[in-house]
């Protein structure tokens, strides 16, 4: 997995002796209340009931608690991560992965992003179980929410006392809407210093691999948050190629403008445009998502308005290693 560091010049904001997480600058924010609280949740469909504990600390020590949370989870898991989108029909990314994986190998990839992870407010991660119903998640701002079955309760509760935490009569921030979360704004936490240092969509990328994460949405539909079909829709979809003379490490970033009411016909499209550069094989999606009309770029401000049929609008490749000479004719 690629090396990674997180800023060494951000000062950690710290409220009445609550450490935050180095990615957010917590503005106007209420002081926290450490503890956890509690609530049965009825089971829906084929899910069993169940308790969901949600807990604040302070920074210091979420990670020891975080730990003893995953030691209940069973040795098969499905994975979790809840990222900020950059679709401009949803505020969430979620991904979940395609089949459960080893815990091991869950633990792995998470001790490697533990300090990352802990640190940045734009992305939550966690992990699941059906038989037992459990889960353990870690939020972006950095809460943990723990569910468990019925007969898990003093298992949990118990697991609180040895952190001396106590039930608390609601999560911080109160009430959770727009107001209880003042003027508190998220920062990025990565090193960016060079063209080699890991951005948020790369760490995505990695994190999408080890734990074989797919989007939770329908591709076959192009519907908002609420629900609400979209139809035709602009899309940006970067995409991973490699070049068909099987040099190592040549390759490129495909980005590809397209209106299509679907995933799936945005990948169709990707696939068709690729055709007609043979010299490139396609490899996989590194990001995708549905951009407003007022946002496309320049060399689209002709583009109407309203467009009822699937369209490629543009493709360009960016090479991220020089091509040998004798493909520049040298």
């Amino acid at each position: 997995m690629k090396e990674y560091r997180l800023r060494d010049n951000l000062t950690r904001a710290v409220i009445n002796g609550y450490a935050m997480p180095l990615g957010l600058e917590p503005g106007d924010l209420s002081t926290p209340i450490t503890g956890y609280t509690i609530a049965f949740s009825q089971g829906e469909e084929d899910e069993p009931d169940s308790y969901s504990f949600h807990v604040v600390v302070s920074h210091e020590k979420i990670k020891p608690i975080l730990a003893r949370a995953i030691d209940l989870l069973p040795e098969a898991v499905s994975c979790i991560l809840e990222v900020e989108s950059s679709d401009a029909y949803r505020t969430l990314d979620v991904y979940l992965s395609a089949d459960p994986i080893d815990k091991s190998r869950f633990l792995e990839s998470w001790e490697w992003f533990e300090p990352f992870l802990l640190e940045d407010c734009f992305i939550g991660a966690g992990a699941n179980s059906e038989e037992p119903f459990i889960e353990v998640f870690l939020d972006q701002w950095k809460r943990l929410s723990i569910h468990v079955p019925l007969d898990m309760r003093d298992e949990v509760e118990d697991l609180f006392k040895t952190f001396d935490l106590e039930e608390i009569p609601q999560l911080w921030p109160v009430g959770e809407d727009d107001d209880s979360f003042g003027t508190a704004m998220f920062r990025s936490v990565l090193e960016l210093s060079d063209e080699f240092s890991p951005d948020l969509d790369e760490m995505i990328h990695e994190l999408k691999h080890a734990w074989q994460l797919e989007l939770n949405i329908d591709p076959d539909r192009n519907r908002d948050e609420s629900g609400r079909e979209l139809g035709p829709t602009l899309w940006h979809a970067v995409a991973i190629v490699n070049h068909t003379d099987e040099v190592p490490e040549h390759g490129a970033y495909a980005s590809i403008w397209i209106t299509a009411s679907s995933l799936s016909e945005v990948n169709d499209l990707i696939f068709d445009a690729l055709e007609v550069h043979d010299e490139w094989r396609y490899v996989e999606m590194y990001t995708v998502d549905r951009v407003a009309f007022d946002d496309r770029p320049e060399d689209l401000a002709d583009l109407k308005p309203r467009r009822d049929e699937t369209e490629l609008h543009s493709l360009s490749f960016e090479i991220w290693a020089a091509p040998p000479e004798e493909l520049l004719g040298e």
